[in-house]
């Protein structure tokens, strides 16, 4: 099954877990999300599969902290798909995407975890 990072390109933890990826010679494709958006209902599976959109949403980026407050308070999915098409770096970074198997973030042992190295 093909692994895909979705992220931006100049984000630091994205750059660390591509290099991960390379260091142990995980093929995978990357997908800068802000250049490529994704789909709202690629989306609200992320946030399912995570558990919840506030799962899916870095609400420590300085972006959310600088969002009028009425927009800090998505209560439906497309009020959700809106607000990370608009701001696409409220996004969890990296999104790693294998399949059905959906998560965000980096740490070198979840990543030791996930792809058994």
């Amino acid at each position: 099954m093909a692994l895909t990072v979705y992220g931006l390109p100049n984000c630091d933890t994205c750059k660390k877990a591509r290099k991960w990826l390379d260091r142990f010679g995980v093929a995978y494709s990357f997908v800068d999300y802000r250049a490529n958006p994704v789909p709202p209902a690629t989306l609200k599976a992320w946030s399912q599969a995570l558990g919840g959109w506030e799962k899916l949403v870095n609400k420590a980026s300085t972006t959310w902290r600088t969002l009028l407050p009425q927009r800090k308070d998505p209560r439906t999915d497309p009020e959700w798909t809106l607000l990370l098409k608009e701001y696409p770096a409220l996004i969890k970074r990296p999104v790693v995407v294998e399949g059905d198997d959906v998560s965000v973030g980096f740490t070198d042992n979840a990543f030791k975890k996930r792809f058994g190295k």
